[in-house]
């Protein structure tokens, strides 16, 4: 049964675990579970996806009850108004805090119906980091003697395709699990020593405006228990206990010098 965060008349949001698709895809074929229809199916009534978590991301998912919500959730998403943070574990250790400005073409899936070599021109993108903590292991991976790894906090300013995945490789600090754009000795480490079989990125937070009430709705997933084992077993339990707990605002607290 999925974890309901909230739920009202008109939306609900989920903790989506990672592994989940949220609908069919063609990339997928194979799957035979999507959050669309377990959530429809828990509920007992149909529900409306107004914005993606990649399938191996976990955390906050909006789903709008009718149709005039999931019109006004989307108008949100697509116009920036809504505020979104991530959480991420990654190779090597990041500056403290920065700005990732780095353009993004996207290449549509068949299941969109355009051909799968058509690629559109880059679209600006940015993507806020601050870094929360650090580890340093004895254990050799590539060149180097030991292993570095880093627990950020992301805030996304623009909604590209994989857009954090994608940032993150391109400053040289992939996702740790992540088989598109990570490093796969890096994730086979993980495998191996801390039995992580996941991508690690997490949505902990997404704050909007509730789309018929026209009031701040604030949304929080505290990292789920396959993310806090790892994070844990790097010596990061205190990092991630100073994340914004439930009806906190999380964008404050780790980007507070946020104006969005």
């Amino acid at each position: 049964m999925l974890e309901i965060l909230y739920q009202d008349e008109h939306l609900v949001a989920i903790h989506k675990p990672s592994g989940l698709l949220v609908h069919r895809s063609a990339l997928d074929a194979h799957e035979e579970r999507f959050a669309v229809q377990l959530l429809r199916d828990q509920l007992g009534r149909h529900v409306h996806p107004v914005h993606r978590l990649d399938k191996g991301t976990s955390g906050v998912l909006v789903f709008a009850l009718d149709r005039d919500t999931a019109g006004r959730l989307a108008t949100q998403f697509e116009t920036r108004a809504v505020r979104k943070q991530y959480v991420a574990i990654v190779r090597g250790h990041p500056a403290e805090a920065g700005t990732i400005d780095h353009p993004l073409s996207r290449r549509f899936d068949p299941v969109e119906h355009v051909a799968e070599d058509k690629v559109f021109a880059p679209q600006p993108a940015i993507t806020r980091f601050r870094r929360l903590a650090t580890a340093e292991l004895p254990w050799a991976v590539d060149r180097y003697p030991t292993s570095r790894y880093a627990l950020l906090a992301l805030e996304p300013e623009t909604g590209r395709r994989h857009q954090i995945r994608r940032h993150l490789k391109h400053i040289s600090h992939p996702i740790i699990g992540d088989s598109t754009f990570g490093k796969g000795k890096h994730n086979r480490m993980f495998q191996a020593h801390f039995g992580s079989e996941r991508m690690l990125l997490a949505c902990t937070d997404i704050e909007l405006r509730h789309p018929q009430r026209d009031a701040p709705l604030q949304l929080h997933a505290a990292p789920a228990p396959d993310f806090r084992a790892v994070a844990d077993a790097l010596g990061w339990h205190d990092a991630l206990a100073r994340l914004p707990a439930d009806g906190d605002t999380g964008h404050n607290a780790c980007f507070p010098e946020s104006t969005r």
